[in-house]
């Protein structure tokens, strides 16, 4: 007797609900199903299905070898595919969803390297702030940005946990002077969203105080909102992913240092799945390696 055979047998009739539509599932007969059945309940020494001409159940015995069989089928079958996909080269086009600020400000931080390391990978990229439904839309993994995550059917994988910062060019700065207290904010021009929100700033003493981002410049577009920060026009709020570079460059200064921001989680989401497309693992474990070199000091 084939064991691993004789067991995928066992799993077929039960999902199946019948030998009929068990031996249809699998290709093969009626007779054959059953002797496999037969085969495989002799070797225990139990009966794993009572089974009469009109309908059958699971015996005791039966309901936890199904529940072991579907284990142990499952991990050899992920075993194959890991195998296969170990000699594999990810390929094909691979379609994500990203929020406008990481299509735009950290796109370029990004993408050359992932696409020089997967040549074969062509990538297909939608940026909308939207939460997108990945399946109805044909998507195969989204870039999120959020403060924390709601209960969702997808995986989530979390790539890294950024502060938000408040950050000014060093014009500005040269203009207008650096803000040492956070009730001086109200004084310098403050760089805000069309429909934003307060900033929630957290002393070192641990006193939160809010700030209506109140100027003379106001967008909706994460775009402008940056280019109008490195013109000098403001003071503007961002996570630290996206501006490590203008930080560490001095084309932007981090304000109130001492004071916190909050954070914001990024995070790669995909269905649910038995076995992820390859080009979809190696993506989001480019995308986690690349948020964890963002560990630079800032100046």
């Amino acid at each position: 007797m084939n064991q691993l055979l004789a067991m995928r047998a066992f799993r077929c009739i039960v999902e199946c609900h019948g030998f009929s539509a068990a031996a249809e599932r699998l290709d093969t007969t009626h007779s054959t199903i059953s002797r496999q059945l037969q085969q495989l309940e002799a070797e225990l020494g139990t009966r794993l299905i009572n089974r009469n001409t009109r309908r059958f159940s699971l015996t005791t015995a039966g309901q936890q070898y199904y529940a072991a069989c579907v284990d142990i089928l499952e991990r050899l079958d992920q075993a194959a595919v890991a195998v296969a996909q170990a000699h594999e080269s990810p390929s094909g086009v691979l379609r994500i969803s990203a929020p406008m600020v990481i299509g735009t400000l950290e796109l370029a931080n990004w993408l050359p390297a992932f696409q020089q390391r997967y040549p074969e990978i062509e990538v297909d990229l939608s940026c909308d702030d939207r939460f997108v439904d990945l399946i109805a839309e044909g998507f195969d993994v989204a870039l999120r940005i959020c403060g924390a995550l709601e209960d969702s059917s997808l995986v989530a994988r979390l790539l890294t946990v950024s502060p938000m910062l408040l950050v000014a060019s060093p014009a500005y700065v040269a203009r207008h002077g650096l803000v040492r207290q956070i009730r001086k904010l109200a004084e310098h021009q403050m760089l805000g969203f069309t429909a934003g929100s307060d900033w929630l700033l957290t002393d070192s003493h641990g006193a939160t105080t809010p700030v209506n981002p109140q100027g003379r410049f106001k967008t909706d577009s994460i775009s402008s909102l940056h280019a109008a920060a490195l013109a000098g026009v403001g003071i503007a709020a961002f996570t630290r992913a996206t501006v490590q570079d203008d930080l560490l460059s001095g084309r932007l200064v981090h304000i109130l240092p001492d004071c916190s921001l909050g954070q914001r989680h990024y995070y790669a989401l995909y269905p649910h799945a038995r076995h992820v497309a390859l080009k979809v693992k190696v993506f989001v474990e480019f995308m986690a390696e690349h948020y964890r070199n963002l560990t630079a000091p800032l100046r």
